[in-house]
C-alpha cells in the first residue's frame, strides 16, 4: 500500500465514520427527546460543518501524517487525545453562561460524552483496522519499501537480522554500502550483497530507486555520518540510523523503539504536499492583512523613516541579494536602517551590537522589526514565507557551505520573515552564532507544521511588542 493510496483510504474512512457517529447521536438525542426536529438537508449541512471542524483539527494535530511503521496503540492514543480536545472545545464553543450555570449537569448537555464515545469508538475503529491491514500486506511483501544497509560490520549484520525477522517494519534491504570507499571486494551476508562503497551511496540510490537508508556505521563515525548526509542530499530517500549503545545509556538521544530494536530518524519527511499549499495561501492572506496594518498604523513608524533620512541621507529601501529554495538567488527588500554605503571599504560584514553604521533611528526600527515591512513583497512574490529559516547573502553562503557540512540543508525550504531561530537565538555575529542557529533551523525542519508556524508567528508577534528585535 502507498502513501497516498493510505492517506486516501484514510481519509475515506474517517469521512464515513464521523458523519456515521454524527448521525447516531443525532438518532440517539431525538429519542430520548433533546433535538429539535430539522429536516433531512439541514442534517447533512449540520453534519458537514461539523465533519470540517474535524477535519481542521485532524490536520492540525498532524493525524494526517503518514507515520509508515505506527503502531495501532500509538493511533488509537492519537486519536483519543484530538477527540477529546475537540469535544472540549464544542462543549465550550456551546456553553450558554446563563443556562449551565445554574443547571450545570442537565442531561441534555451530558449527551456530549456520548458524541465523544462514539467518535472515539467510530473513528479508531476505522484507523486501527487499517493500521493492522497495512501490516497484514507488509507481512505479505506488499507494499514494502527499498532500504540499503550503510555499514560492514557486526552492527549491520544484527539490522539487517532484524529487519529480515520483522517483515511489518516495511523494509526491503537490497544490498549493503561499504563505510570504507577503498574497499572492493564483493562479499553478502543472508543474500544481501554490497552493493557500493559510501562515496557512490548517491548514485546507487538513484539507479536502484531506493527510499530509505538504514545508517549502522561503527562508533565514533561522525565524518562518515557527514557524508551519508550528503550524499544523499537532494535524494527522497528518508535516513534512519543505529544509535551507539553509550549514547542511549546517557540520554543523549531519544529513539524510536521499533520491535525492540532503537532507529532514530534523521531529517524526516517535510510537510505534506497540502500543508505547503495551506501554508502558502495563509502567506498570502497574512501578508496582505499586514499590509493593511502597517499601512493603518504609519503615523507611528513613518517619524522613524524620516528622522533616519535627516540624519542619515540615502534611499528609503534597501535591496540585497540573498539565497532562497534550493540555491535560487533573489533580491530582498528592507526599509534602510543604515547609513549610504554601508559596505563599500568593509565587504559583506554581519552587522554587531552597537554597530557604528546604524544610527539610532535605524535602531528603533530594527528593534521593533519595522525595517522588515518591505518583505511582504518577497513574500507575495513567492520567494519568502511567513516562517522559515532566514535567508543569507551567497557571499555568507560559500562561507558556511564549506564550515558547516549539514548548512545546505536549511535550502531545502522557502526562506521566512520569521523563524525559529529568530525566536530562539541571537542576532548573528560570528560563525559560531550561525552554528548556533543553524541547530534551531534544522529543528525546524525535522518538525514542520502549520501549528508550529502559528507557535513561532505568536512568538514573534511578543518579540516585536517588546521591542527585543535586533
Amino acid at each position: 500500500m502507498t502513501k497516498s493510496i493510505e492517506r486516501f483510504i484514510l481519509i475515506l474512512l474517517d469521512f464515513i465514520f464521523i458523519h456515521l457517529a454524527f448521525c447516531i447521536w443525532v438518532k440517539w438525542r431525538w429519542v430520548m427527546g433533546f433535538f429539535a426536529a430539522t429536516s433531512s438537508s439541514q442534517m447533512l449541512i449540520l453534519s458537514m460543518i461539523i465533519y470540517i471542524f474535524w477535519v481542521m483539527l485532524f490536520l492540525f494535530y498532524g493525524l494526517y501524517h503518514i507515520w509508515y511503521t505506527r503502531s495501532r496503540v500509538d493511533e488509537f492514543l492519537s486519536v483519543l487525545k484530538v477527540i477529546s480536545i475537540g469535544i472540549l472545545l464544542l462543549f465550550l464553543v456551546t456553553f450558554d453562561l446563563e443556562k449551565d450555570v445554574s443547571h450545570p449537569f442537565q442531561t441534555s448537555r451530558m449527551m456530549i460524552f456520548a458524541y465523544w464515545f462514539l467518535m472515539v469508538l467510530f473513528v479508531s475503529a476505522g484507523r486501527v483496522a487499517l493500521r493492522t491491514l497495512h501490516r497484514k500486506l507488509l507481512e505479505n511483501g506488499i507494499g514494502r519499501r527499498k532500504a540499503l544497509i550503510v555499514g560492514w560490520g557486526q552492527k549491520a549484520k544484527k539490522l539487517l537480522d532484524m529487519v529480515q525477522s520483522s517483515p511489518a517494519l516495511g523494509y526491503h534491504v537490497v544490498g549493503f554500502v561499504h563505510h570504507d570507499d577503498k574497499y572492493v571486494k564483493r562479499d553478502q551476508y543472508n543474500n544481501v550483497p554490497i552493493r557500493s562503497s559510501l562515496n557512490r551511496l548517491n548514485r546507487t540510490i538513484r539507479r536502484m530507486n531506493v527510499q530509505e537508508i538504514l545508517i549502522a556505521l561503527p562508533r565514533r563515525s561522525e565524518k562518515r555520518l557527514e557524508e551519508v548526509i550528503a550524499q544523499c542530499d537532494g535524494t527522497s530517500a528518508g535516513l534512519k540510523i543505529v544509535p551507539d549503545h553509550y549514547a542511549i545509556i546517557l540520554g543523549q538521544v531519544r529513539t524510536n523503539q521499533l520491535y525492540g530494536f532503537p532507529l532514530i530518524e534523521i531529517f524526516p519527511q517535510l510537510m505534506e504536499p497540502w500543508e505547503y499549499v495551506i501554508k502558502r495561501c495563509l502567506d498570502i492572506m497574512i501578508s496582505l492583512s499586514a499590509l493593511v496594518f502597517f499601512v493603518a498604523l504609519s503615523p507611528l513608524w513613518l517619524p522613524l523613516i524620516i528622522t533616519l533620512q535627516l540624519t542619515a541621507p540615502g534611499s528609503v529601501f534597501y535591496s540585497q541579494k540573498r539565497v532562497g529554495k534550493n540555491g535560487k538567488v533573489f533580491k530582498i527588500y528592507k526599509f534602510r536602517t543604515m547609513i549610504k554605503d554601508a559596505e563599500k571599504h568593509s565587504g559583506p560584514v554581519w552587522a554587531s551590537d552597537n554597530d557604528p553604521r546604524i544610527p539610532k533611528a535605524g535602531k528603533i526600527m530594527r528593534k521593533f522589526r519595522i525595517d522588515e515591512i518591505p518583505q511582504i513583497i518577497n513574500i507575495l512574490d513567492g520567494d519568502m514565507s511567513i516562517v522559515g529559516p532566514r535567508p543569507e547573502r551567497p557571499h555568507f553562503v560559500d562561507i558556511l557551505r564549506n564550515e558547516i557540512p549539514l548548512y545546505s540543508r536549511r535550502l531545502r525550504i522557502r526562506p521566512g520573515l520569521t523563524g525559529w531561530a529568530q525566536v530562539k537565538g541571537e542576532y548573528d555575529q560570528t560563525i559560531d552564532d550561525v552554528k548556533k542557529k543553524l541547530e534551531f533551523d534544522l529543528f525546524y525542519i525535522e518538525n514542520m507544521s502549520l501549528r508550529m508556524d502559528f507557535k513561532i508567528m505568536v512568538n514573534t508577534a511578543l518579540v516585536m511588542l517588546k521591542g527585543k528585535g535586533k
